[in-house]
């Protein structure tokens, strides 16, 4: 360490930075390069089938999620189905609307293996009003 010193330490430090995952993803932009949404919070698209998902150790339900075709860009994501008995008002072929779950760092919430989003809307009706059964199912 000598004089005039921190010019090589900073260069030398701005040079290695490069090595760090969590820099380069985040300078490079590279989860909204990645992602079905493209940096969207919400996305339309079309139902192609319903599927179910085993929770994770320790619970042992069956989840209820839907493949789901964006029409922005032809992704094929799984979008998780909330509310009791609501896979009832999904069909194949349904426009819905998706969102993310919001798990930690755009992870997948609670138990659901690979499903990083739900279900809000069907046909342009709110999915939880039609649980509810305050509205009914609008025709496509």
């Amino acid at each position: 360490m000598g004089l005039m010193n921190a010019t090589k330490l900073k260069k030398r430090r701005r040079q290695f930075r490069w090595k760090d995952r969590k820099f380069k993803v985040r300078t490079l932009n590279l989860f909204a390069k990645s992602d079905p949404l493209k940096g969207a919070s919400q996305a339309n698209g079309l139902v192609t089938e319903k599927v179910q998902k085993e929770a994770k150790q320790p619970n042992s339900a069956m989840r209820k999620c839907c493949k789901v075709q964006l029409t922005k860009n032809s992704k094929v994501v799984t979008a998780f189905i909330p509310g009791n008995l609501a896979q009832k008002f999904i069909d194949e072929h349904d426009e819905v609307m998706i969102e993310r779950i919001g798990g930690k760092q755009g992870r997948t919430k609670g138990d659901i293996p690979g499903v990083r989003y739900q279900v809000i809307k069907v046909n342009d009706q709110p999915l939880a009003m039609l649980v509810k059964g305050k509205i009914e199912k609008g025709r496509r």
